[in-house]
């Protein structure tokens, strides 16, 4: 079967174009509903969000789908979306529903849901929920209606969760920290959980106006921080995006870390410890150094398609507790079931405080490989894949790379381009393969090669 509306990770595009409409969104929060109901006679679901101003909007048509299909709903107001995941767990919840569209700018917004175990749902459950809303809506009589009640401490509930994954031993006395809130759903909660655990905090992309989320600020936009840390001379810099569930982090000397370097400082914190850790999951896009220096330690390292729902999947087949990917989603389930920026860091600072070492010498094991990507546009109908010498070509490349390099070839999931990207030691043998490649399917296309 395909999904008509659930992409990845939830239902996501531009408010006030479908499917992001209020009469959607109650028509999804009914169906959702009766397929709650098939299974439980009194469901409870928790509705959190970020800071869109669209949220108000979808909120109130979330709740009056599901008050009228008999489900009753727990307000949580702004919170990240693994303080929603953490909380349906917590609270014994049916299900919980986030209103955010993550990284996206402030005209886009999406609902996304977790499972009664604060996990993403299965694709079983969400062909179920599109087969309902094909269906016409069962008006639940005025007797079987749903209510709504507010948590007015959920915020707080979910600090807590957050320092409770940081060593009761350890403190960040001492720290200075700038933390960007992206103008999102932490901007609150993140300079709190910093704070409590003893650090000086300077707070920025803290002030939301319902229209800022993910402007010049956050997890997609670095810079904000990097000249954050230098200015005010802090000890690291943490960056979230809109809904807080993944990160940047920046050291004194305002070098920025991506996920992958902190997905190995993860692994390599706990080893030292002298946890066992069998293996961890990346994806296709996990920079090879990361691999290779995984290896060295006697850790497995498995690949993904790219998106941390695939991450999940992998992590669950194999039983093992770590992933992510570049962009800053990580997975520490012996911590969250879901990707969470904030537990993200405190996994990064505890490593620093406990080690005495700073970013760079923990990381000293790992030099990112350059790598070149070249994006090419392909021509209506072009059948890249059974190019004859664009395999010769490829199979060339991954020749001469031998095990110093690699080439990844896909397609563009929103744009008819061709991704073609090369990483190696040698930035400049990265460039001239990845050009070579480039090159053969322009030809194919049609495309003047000079």
């Amino acid at each position: 079967m395909t999904r008509k509306y659930f992409g990845t990770d939830g239902i996501r595009g531009t408010v006030g174009q479908s499917p992001i409409t209020p009469d959607f969104v109650l028509r999804l929060a009914h169906a959702v509903g009766h397929v709650l109901r098939k299974t439980e006679d009194r469901p409870t679901v928790l509705i959190g969000k970020d800071t869109r101003i669209s949220g108000y909007m979808l909120e109130s048509a979330l709740e009056s789908g599901f008050n009228s299909a008999g489900v009753d709903v727990v307000l949580l107001g702004p919170l990240p979306t693994p303080g929603v995941a953490y909380l349906t767990r917590a609270q014994r919840a049916s299900l919980g529903v986030v209103i955010s569209a993550s990284h996206n700018p402030f005209a886009d917004n999406g609902i996304k849901f977790f499972s009664a175990q604060g996990t993403k749902l299965n694709d079983e459950w969400e062909f179920a929920v599109e087969a309902a809303l094909q269906e016409p809506p069962v008006w639940a009589d005025s007797a079987s209606l749903g209510k709504t009640r507010r948590l007015e401490d959920a915020a707080g509930r979910y600090i807590e969760f957050c320092k409770s994954t940081f060593a009761n031993d350890l403190t960040l006395k001492g720290m200075k920290i700038v933390v960007d809130g992206a103008h999102g759903a932490a901007y609150q909660i993140a300079p709190m959980v910093f704070h409590e655990l003893g650090a000086e905090v300077i707070a920025i992309g803290c002030t939301p106006d319902g229209l800022n989320i993910n402007d010049g600020f956050g997890a997609t936009h670095p810079q904000a921080l990097v000249n954050a840390v230098k200015t005010h001379q802090a000890d690291f810099g943490i960056a979230l995006d809109g809904d807080a569930d993944r990160l940047q982090i920046v050291d004194a000397e305002g070098r920025l870390y991506n996920g992958d370097e902190v997905l190995y400082l993860m692994v390599a914190e706990r080893l030292a410890r002298g946890e066992k850790v069998p293996g961890t999951v990346g994806t296709l896009m996990t920079n090879m150094a990361v691999e290779v220096a995984l290896k060295a330690k006697g850790v497995e390292f498995v690949r993904a398609k790219v998106g941390d729902r695939y991450v999940l999947e992998e992590l669950d087949k194999r039983g093992w507790l770590l992933g992510g990917e570049g962009s800053g989603h990580l997975l520490a389930l012996d911590k969250h079931t879901t990707g969470d920026g904030l537990i993200s860091a405190l996994q990064v600072l505890q490593a620093c405080v406990r080690s005495k070492k700073t970013l760079a010498q923990l990381l000293s094991d790992v030099v990112l490989f350059p790598q070149t990507l070249v994006n090419v546009r392909l021509k209506p109908g072009q059948d890249w894949k059974n190019s004859p010498e664009l395999a010769r070509q490829t199979a060339a490349v991954e020749i001469e790379l031998g095990n110093t390099g690699r080439i990844l070839i896909r397609a563009s999931g929103t744009e008819p381009l061709l991704r073609v990207m090369v990483e190696a030691r040698d930035p400049e043998q990265a460039r001239a393969c990845a050009e070579r490649v480039a090159d053969t399917v322009r030809s194919e296309a049609g495309v003047q090669v000079c």
